[in-house]
């Protein structure tokens, strides 16, 4: 799909039942968007169906990371600074948000509507507000060790270094440095258990998981 401003309007090229069409998409008196019922058909298919290796590879090629088998799925913004990379192998989920000097090892799984910010707005006592504008305050840059596991809406906050292979749970809010192979839940997350790196096998702490 190509689109291009022109005039206020948003005019999209796009395919539809096998065959190139040229839309305009038109604006009410507020701004608010008027799709005809086959461009609403087009991008509800789109957006439903769009998380899928192809188009997921597509975008990460778009964004700048092709090449190295990564996959970024719809709705994830990756905004990384001089420092930040993102290794080969590795996969960004849905609406998912990485910000700044985030650092991505290899072979590593991000799940949906993760958020690694590395940097804080910060209160100003002369104006009275915190900034608009992430700001470091000494290395608040994010590392996540190759390998591991970010599950569906976990937060990551500035200056922890997750180690290799490891489990993060679902909603974990990670605020200090783990070890390898640890398995961590919780806000703010705490170590429940651990990976056995021959076998595969969990071990689990039987007080930490009845907190």
């Amino acid at each position: 799909m190509n689109n291009r401003y022109e005039h206020g309007t948003l005019n999209i090229t796009a395919t539809m039942k096998g065959r190139f069409t040229d839309m305009e998409i038109k604006r009410d008196k507020n701004g608010r968007a008027i799709l005809d019922d086959e461009l609403f058909e087009l991008f509800t298919r789109y957006i439903n169906q769009g998380d899928n290796r192809d188009d997921n590879t597509r975008r990460a090629e778009i964004l700048g990371f092709g090449g190295r088998n990564i996959q970024v799925a719809p709705g994830a913004i990756i905004r990384l600074r001089s420092r930040g990379s993102i290794g080969n192998h590795v996969f960004i989920g849905l609406y998912t948000y990485i910000n700044g000097d985030v650092i991505i090892g290899d072979d590593v799984l991000i799940g949906p509507h993760c958020s690694l910010a590395a940097g804080n707005h910060k209160f100003d006592p002369a104006t009275g507000w915190f900034g608009l504008r992430t700001e470091p305050d000494g290395d608040e840059s994010i590392h996540i060790g190759s390998g591991s596991w970010l599950a569906t809406g976990v937060t990551v906050t500035g200056g922890v270094r997750i180690g290799r292979c490891n489990l993060i749970c679902a909603n974990s809010v990670v605020t200090r440095s783990t070890d390898d192979y640890s398995i961590m839940a919780g806000t703010p997350a705490r170590k429940i258990g651990y990976i056995e790196p021959d076998t595969g096998r969990y071990h689990w702490d039987a007080s930490q998981r009845e907190k």
